[in-house]
């Protein structure tokens, strides 16, 4: 169902000039449609890469093909997808990833990281907005 409304979605607008995308199942399921539906680009928060506490059951086989322009933005600690987890994944040069520091799925960091999750966020969404122009200007 989420596919398919993503799908309709698109549909009402001009896909080349559009960048999709979501936060966790949201950010999957439009990595799974982007490239069918011809959109400019897609921006990722906290993708889910595998089930928390299952990193051998991947969620990334259609990444590995995927040729719209993408930013995944990812605490360093994300129990669906680490730092450490995702260095290991062979993903195309279409997919950049940001890591947030000491952030978890929710991007908040712990207290001792000397970080806040409103900083984090704030650096999520200045990445994605820099992301989507410089998608803007090589159109």
């Amino acid at each position: 169902m989420l596919r398919e409304t993503w799908l309709a979605v698109i549909e009402r607008f001009d896909a080349n000039k559009l960048v999709i995308g979501g936060k966790s199942l949201g950010g999957r399921i439009a990595s799974m449609v982007a490239d069918e539906a011809g959109v400019a680009g897609l921006v990722c928060f906290g993708y889910p890469f595998h089930p928390a506490g299952s990193p051998e059951r991947l969620r990334v086989e259609h990444l590995r093909g995927l040729k719209t322009p993408a930013l995944i933005v990812q605490g360093e600690r994300d129990p669906f997808g680490s730092k450490s987890d995702v260095a290991a994944y062979e993903l195309p040069k279409a997919i950049q990833i940001h890591w947030l520091p000491d952030g978890d799925h929710g991007f908040k960091p712990r207290k001792a990281s000397g970080r806040t999750e409103f900083e984090n966020w704030q650096q999520a969404i200045d990445t994605a907005v820099a992301f989507v122009k410089l998608l803007a200007l090589l159109r």
